[in-house]
């Protein structure tokens, strides 16, 4: 029995997520029936984040128990063959038999896109967030300056009817920058609350609406109360940028 980490990629446009859902095509559910038609079973699959409907990832990682006896690199080559074009594995390794990708990842980079030009870009379409007014990067990064240490989430997260738990999340990075047309958010943290960093965006986005200044969001974080917080910013411009072990 080998306990293996897979690296992949993947465009999230068409897909409900990760994590497999009744009458929704997922990420998940796509891997899974690929592995079938290599190995002939379907291996319980643990994904490092379950991501929104519409999310991208740079890197996602997965990790899965093994008996069969495939080397790494051919289930590469095999899972490249059998899943569609906007899903690419780009590893498979050995890990410890203790080794979860949920549960033993120390942190996550996600990253977000603002293209920021009045005329939308047809390529760009579900891939970033149009937003045609006036964008200072750098009073949005003055801003996303406040995200940074360990705080009570609650104001950024969506409330549904999941068992509400420790918001608590320790950000390390938070930084906006411009390149040419596109803006772009950066954010590392420790864990990630329910659409916490679409969350984020919003807030720095009244900020940039001057319905909120730089320096309102240490007081919105304090609150523990959602509706104080900016909107949800759409999941099209969000992407799992870098997952830590």
């Amino acid at each position: 029995m080998r306990n293996l980490l897979l690296k992949i990629s993947y465009d999230g446009k068409r897909y409900h997520g990760w994590q497999i859902q009744q009458n929704a095509v997922t990420v998940q559910e796509v891997f899974q029936d690929a592995l079938k038609n290599i190995l002939g079973i379907q291996p319980d699959l643990k994904g490092c984040s379950r991501t929104d409907t519409g999310v991208h990832a740079y890197e996602y990682c997965i990790s899965m128990k093994l008996e069969h006896s495939i080397p790494e690199k051919r289930l590469v080559a095999a899972l490249n063959h059998f899943l569609p074009t906007d899903i690419a594995v780009y590893s498979c390794e050995q890990a410890a038999d203790d080794f979860h990708a949920r549960y033993s990842c120390t942190g996550k980079e996600y990253l977000y896109k603002l293209w920021n030009h009045r005329i939308r870009d047809p390529f760009l379409d579900g891939y970033a967030h149009h937003y045609w007014y006036a964008l200072n990067e750098e009073q949005l990064n003055e801003a996303a300056q406040y995200y940074i240490g360990c705080h009570d989430f609650t104001s950024f997260c969506t409330l549904d009817q999941r068992r509400a738990g420790d918001m608590v999340r320790c950000v390390t990075n938070a930084r906006v920058e411009r390149q040419g047309d596109m803006v772009l958010f950066t954010v590392s943290a420790d864990g990630f609350l329910y659409n916490m960093v679409r969350i984020m965006v919003g807030t720095l986005l009244r900020v940039a609406q001057r319905k909120f200044k730089p320096d309102d969001i240490p007081l919105i974080i304090k609150a523990k109360n959602r509706k104080l917080a900016g909107p949800t910013a759409p999941s099209c411009g969000l992407y799992l940028n870098r997952v830590f072990y």
